[in-house]
């Protein structure tokens, strides 16, 4: 499921929003014609799950941060 490709992708970026960015550059460098652009798609995912997807940049995986309940105002 895509899902769990995300997740998997987010250990090594730091937010979703960046993970966006760089998954659709990639997706539209590596999607080749006749190809679904949902599996290119995840192709991408699975490749950032397994390596750091920024440029030789050694960065430590995301650090996991315990979310507090708000109470409603």
């Amino acid at each position: 499921m895509r899902s769990d490709l995300i997740f998997g992708a987010l250990t090594h970026v730091k937010n979703r929003y960046e993970l966006c960015q760089l998954a659709s550059k990639a997706t539209r460098k590596l999607h080749k014609p006749n190809t679904r652009l949902q599996d290119t798609t995840n192709e991408v995912l699975d490749r950032f799950k397994d390596a750091a997807p920024m440029n030789g940049q050694a960065e430590a995986p995301v650090e996991k941060i315990q979310v507090q309940d708000r109470r409603a105002a």
